[in-house]
Formats: structure tokens, C-alpha cells, sequence
């Protein structure tokens, strides 16, 4: 009699245990997905359209590519289920940190994208024979001049002219180092190769920036902030990204994006998982609705950033497209510097100079 008692207890007790699995998973089903981006990637209208398409609630964390990897170190790759860092922030993090996870690639519908840059990303992204990125957005950081007060303007070096004193404004970031390494006649690129050539060589661009500080009106952390400062005419010239560039030029079309004589940073933001990521059925449900040719080109149309989707051009306003044609006539194209997978040491020794930069009057 208590050995059949015993038994029905444990047979009630499991099916209580599996109803509240089954119950628990209903109620979580199909859950949240916690989003580490970019601000301006996930448009309210797209975020909106996917939820309302899956049920899956967006929760969005916007940051940068710094701030990504210190986040995810810190959680050990946990607190987000997708992440969007650019390509060249993923493999040597992943080598040292262990903060990302590989992609199920059965998962993501690959004809959505450009064959050939969804190709360069994976190979650029891949360690140990796994991947751990696909392309989401690309575009270049180059100059953004006001015409009317700038027309001379037309490289990095420009941002250490006298002749535009308080006028001048880019970011403390390792854009910046690499963008006047090119303008000083440099390789920053071909110097990775050589640690002690490459810390050389930052030491140099650091000490040039620290010399034409004075002639800073101000270091942007925002780009909203950057926007808003030439709008307001007290910014002429500006190194920043494309996109803002043709935003401004829209109500402003004296204020233009242009290819510097030295070459834009071509770059490419992705889709990454982090290591302890928990709704991977959401991140892969994202990716593809994002890629998605008339949802990149929403996405492009109104932030003016160009996507790795296959198909989204027919979609795209033919404002938009004639910007691109303006800042990027074939010789400009050709002379992209593109960013190449960086080792946490030249990280580090970036880091430093920028922080020396930070601190020098």
C-alpha cells in the first residue's frame, strides 16, 4: 500500500512539475529579445512591425563598439540575446574574452543578403573555424563640411587647421587615430602587423592630436549632439559617419558628407550572439526580419546607413541613392580603407593614446 502510494505521489509530482514547465514556457513564449545595438537601428516602426509579426517584446540597449565589449567581458557574454558589433570587434575579442557564441548559420536565411559581403563578413569573423558574425549595416566615416564656411575642407588633417579655430569637432575614438594616420601618409592597417611599429606609430598620431586640441570646439560622444552642433552653425567641419552627414544635408544642403583625399573607413556593424544569449530563436527571428529587402530599406531610408540586404536598392528612395552618387563618385569607392579584424593588444595601445588625449591640455 505505501509502495503504491509512493508511486502516485512521484507520478502527481511530475506531472505537476511538467505542467509548470509547460504553463512557464506558455507564459515566457515567445518571450523578449534583449537587443545590445546601435542607437538608430532598430527604428520604432520596425520594432513595432516585429512585434506585432512574432509577439516578441524588443528591449533595446543602445552603446557602441567599446562600450559592447566591456559590457559583455563584464557579464561574461551574458544580459543580451543579439548583439551588433562591427566586424572588426569580434574575432580578437572572442579569442581572449570568450564573449560571443557561433552562429547556427542553418538559422539565417543567407538569399536575404549580398552574397559577397555576407562571404567577407563571415570570413572576417570566424575563429577556429566557426562564425560569430553576419553583415547588418555598412557604411564609412569620412567628413562632414560645412560649405558655406568650409569649402577648403577636404582631409582628416583639416580637423587640425587654424584657419577653422572652435569650428571643428570628431570623436575621441580609434576612428580618429586611424583616419589621421592615413592623412599623415601612414598604413595604420599594414602597421598591425608590428606591435611595436603600430604603438610607434599611434604615440605619433596621439601627439598631432594633442598639438591642434586648442583648435576643438568640442569631442562628440552623440551623434545627435554632432547634428545638432552644425545645424546650429557652430561646427564646419566634422569627421563622423555617412549617414549624418546626408541627414544634414537634407534641410542643409549646403552641409555635405565627403570622401577625404586620404580615403574613407569603410565599415560593416553586425549581427553577433553573445555568449550566455537565452532567446536565440528571437535573435535569429530578428536578423531575418531585419534583413528583410523592404524592411533594410526602410531602415536605410530613414537613416540614410546602407545594409547588407539583397534586394532592399528597389526599395530605396532615389534621394538617398543620389547622395551616396554625390560623396562617392568611382574613384572615391575605390579608395575606401575598409577596417580589418584588430588584436586586443592594438586595442590597448589605442586606448592609452586616447586616454593621453583625453587628459592633455
Amino acid at each position: 500500500m505505501k509502495q503504491k502510494n509512493l508511486i502516485l505521489i512521484v507520478v502527481v509530482v511530475a506531472a505537476v512539475i511538467a505542467a509548470y514547465f509547460i504553463y512557464d514556457s506558455t507564459l515566457k513564449a515567445p518571450g523578449e529579445l534583449r537587443l545590445l545595438t546601435w542607437k538608430g537601428y532598430a527604428p520604432a516602426d520596425l520594432v513595432e512591425k516585429f512585434e506585432k509579426e512574432t509577439g516578441i517584446k524588443v528591449l533595446l540597449t543602445y552603446t557602441n563598439n567599446e562600450e559592447m565589449v566591456a559590457k559583455l567581458r563584464a557579464t561574461r557574454g551574458g544580459g543580451f540575446d543579439l548583439a551588433q558589433p562591427s566586424q572588426d570587434r569580434i574575432a580578437g575579442p572572442q579569442k581572449k574574452f570568450q564573449i560571443y557564441r557561433p552562429l547556427d548559420l542553418s538559422q539565417i536565411d543567407s538569399s536575404l543578403f549580398i552574397s559577397s559581403l555576407l562571404e567577407a563578413t563571415k570570413k572576417n569573423t570566424s575563429v577556429d573555424g566557426e562564425v560569430y558574425g553576419v553583415p547588418h549595416v555598412w557604411g564609412t566615416s569620412g567628413m562632414i563640411v560645412n560649405t558655406q564656411e568650409a569649402g577648403d575642407a577636404s582631409d582628416y588633417l583639416d580637423l587640425c587647421n587654424d584657419k577653422y579655430m572652435g569650428r571643428v569637432s570628431y570623436r575621441v575614438k580609434r576612428p580618429t587615430l586611424v583616419a589621421f594616420a592615413f592623412a599623415m601618409g601612414e598604413d595604420p592597417f599594414a602597421a598591425l602587423s608590428d606591435q611595436a611599429g603600430y604603438e610607434a606609430l599611434m604615440k605619433k598620431v596621439g601627439d598631432k592630436l594633442i598639438s591642434c586640441k586648442p583648435i576643438v570646439k568640442t569631442y562628440w560622444e552623440n551623434g545627435d549632439a554632432l547634428l545638432g552642433l552644425m545645424r546650429s552653425n557652430e561646427v564646419f567641419v566634422a569627421m563622423a559617419w555617412d549617414g549624418g552627414g546626408w541627414k544634414l544635408s537634407k534641410d542643409q544642403p549646403h552641409i555635405k558628407f565627403i570622401a577625404p583625399r586620404s580615403g574613407a573607413l569603410g565599415w560593416v556593424d553586425t549581427f553577433a550572439l553573445p555568449a550566455k544569449a537565452e532567446n536565440l530563436d528571437a535573435a535569429y527571428k530578428w536578423i531575418n526580419f531585419m534583413m528583410r529587402p523592404e524592411n533594410a530599406a526602410s531602415f536605410t531610408n530613414q537613416e540614410n546607413y546602407a545594409t547588407a540586404s539583397q534586394g532592399a536598392d528597389a526599395h530605396i528612395k532615389e534621394e538617398v541613392r543620389k547622395q551616396f552618387q554625390e560623396s562617392f563618385p568611382p574613384d572615391a569607392i575605390d579608395n575606401i580603407k575598409w577596417y580589418p579584424p584588430i588584436d586586443t593588444w592594438a586595442e590597448e595601445i589605442e586606448g592609452n593614446v586616447l586616454e593621453k588625449l583625453k587628459a592633455a591640455r
